[in-house]
């Protein structure tokens, strides 16, 4: 048993914080309050640093990372991970396990997929020890196993199939479907191809979680899509990473919040996540038409060979990008030659090549075989601060990994929410941060035992500081760790910042913040700074 005590009690419901004690055993929260020391109980003193829920990340893209156990989520005070977003899952394959795997490589940064959700489940909650991971089965993914190099066809598919697919796939443990309606194949889907998906995930009840058709010109006309489809077929509705892209976007965003509560006062289960920056991450190729990917990344690049395909598409940038042009900047590319580009904006390679940003970008997509990611500014800071503060929002990373540099918010955004908004900006209290972050994601995914603390829930935990909680990770250094967060708890393991938290006793040193807890053994060398405890 361990007793965590003198700690700062935020239980993930939104009530004020407390002081108290905190019992574990076996990886379960036994009592919690102001409790006595048993006599047999290791006992570590959190001299008032605040004890809540392990984070919970309801969007996120670590498909394949979580198999190599990267610290990146577990850092942040992140317990568990929800993947298989916007579309994109590992399975299930069918019959095109290279094609899925060759659709996913700018989302999920890897080249495997699996047969099913039982099977990836499987190997994710056996390989993964820092996080416990949920996830949704990709719209596009059940698309391409059903209808392989067809899928991005505008062609009817095999919908008895795809129910068929959905249906196992939700039967064997997926947690939900997600729709990637801006990307290739899922860009393709009709309406009613998304009713009579939704209406089986309604049948599961489980969760429907979509990056809708668009977030810019159209937004409203998307979201009112998806509305609809949860008031049709009862399904629960969760909008990924709302906001509205581009500056004269901008204004669109308080109407989408209205038809969401209007939606939610109407009795549809529908909420919508966020993430706390003004800039997001995608690949490059998000700011074609989709129909151009209808043949895959190879396909796409014949159509730019092609002239006047071309000339069109130039103009079709021009008009229909939403961002400005300096609001885009190179995150990640595949040829050495290019790699100066990194971090440069569009506007300032096309002036370099002197060219247009549209004629820039083909050039680049040809030059790199379609494999660019970006990051774009897209959001204003009053905007910003209506999702993160609203009701129904909550916090997510949305992190993907890329070779070169990833957007900060795979390595801080957690940190960044409860350090910039809630302690300096003081956007709302860290009791509402905190709910935001643990027990109300857990109420959208159906967790009973997860993200509250509550005697018999699992003992995921998170310790930090909340006057030192935050990162240093920046956009052009957005690899740094946070700072703040001392201690995650998952279960039976004990998983400090770093390895130097502990001395190899298994004891936090004297100079630490935290008193000195101790544990029985390490695991093994493969898990450096990770500590199983068992008493």
């Amino acid at each position: 048993m361990l007793l965590l005590r003198n700690a700062l009690i935020l239980d993930g419901t939104g009530s004020p914080p407390y002081r108290g004690s905190m019992l574990v055993s076996q990886g379960r929260i036994v009592s919690i309050g102001d409790l006595p020391i048993p006599s047999d109980a290791d006992q570590l003193d959190l001299h008032g640093m605040a004890l809540s829920p392990g984070f919970i990340d309801l969007h996120s893209h670590s498909d394949l990372k979580v198999l190599e156990n990267r610290r990146e989520k577990s850092d942040q005070g992140i317990t568990t991970e929800v993947v298989g977003n916007c579309g994109f899952s590992p399975y299930p394959c069918g019959s095109h396990a290279a094609l899925l795997a060759d659709q996913n490589e700018g989302i999920l940064n890897g080249p495997t997929s699996w047969p099913g959700a039982a099977a990836y489940l499987a190997q994710a909650r056996r390989d993964s020890r820092l996080v416990h991971i949920e996830s949704l089965v990709g719209h596009g993914a059940l698309r391409t196993a059903i209808s392989g190099p067809d899928a991005s066809s505008p062609e009817p598919l095999h919908l008895d199939s795809l129910e068929a697919a959905l249906d196992t796939a939700l039967s064997e443990g997926a947690i939900g479907l997600s729709t990637g309606l801006m990307y290739a194949p899922g860009s393709q889907a009709p309406f009613a191809e998304l009713e009579a998906l939704c209406h089986i995930v309604a049948r599961h009840n489980k969760l429907y979680t979509t990056h809708m058709r668009s977030y810019s010109w159209q937004l409203i006309e998307a979201l009112e899509e998806q509305i609809e489809l949860a008031r049709r077929t009862g399904c629960r509705l969760q909008i990924s990473h709302l906001q509205a892209v581009g500056r004269d976007n901008w204004p669109k965003q308080q109407h989408a919040l209205a038809l969401i509560e209007q939606a939610h006062a109407e009795g549809i289960d529908i909420a919508f996540d966020c993430y706390p920056y003004l800039a997001g991450s995608t690949v490059l190729t998000q700011l074609l038409p989709q129909a151009t990917l209808k043949d895959g990344l190879p396909g796409l690049l014949t159509l730019l060979r092609d002239p006047t395909t071309r000339a069109r598409l130039e103009q079709t940038l021009q008009h229909e990008t939403a961002q400005r042009w300096d609001d885009i900047f190179i995150s990640s590319l595949t040829t050495p030659a290019n790699r100066s580009l990194i971090g440069q904006h569009l506007q300032t390679i096309a002036e370099a090549r002197r060219c247009s940003p549209p004629a820039a970008v083909i050039d680049l997509l040809l030059e790199e075989s379609g494999k660019v990611n970006i990051v774009a500014f897209n959001q204003s800071e009053s905007n910003l601060h209506a999702l993160l503060t609203h009701p129904l929002s909550s916090i997510i990373t949305d992190g993907f990994y890329v070779a070169e540099r990833p957007h900060p918010r795979l390595a801080g955004a957690f940190p960044t929410f409860l350090g910039e908004f809630v302690r300096r900006r003081n956007c709302l209290s860290l009791a509402a941060a905190i709910h935001k972050i643990t027990a109300a994601p857990a109420s959208r995914l159906g967790l009973k035992d997860r993200g509250n603390l509550t005697p018999g829930s699992i003992a995921d935990l998170t310790i930090f500081d909340p006057a030192t909680i935050g990162t240093t990770a920046t956009f052009e250094s957005p690899s740094l760790p946070p700072h703040g967060v001392h201690l995650v708890i998952k279960g039976q393991f004990l998983l400090p910042k770093s390895s130097s938290l502990l001395d190899n006793r298994g004891i936090l040193p004297s100079g630490s913040p935290l008193a000195h807890a101790r544990v029985t053994h390490r695991t093994t060398p493969e898990t450096p700074g990770e500590l199983h405890y068992e008493r």
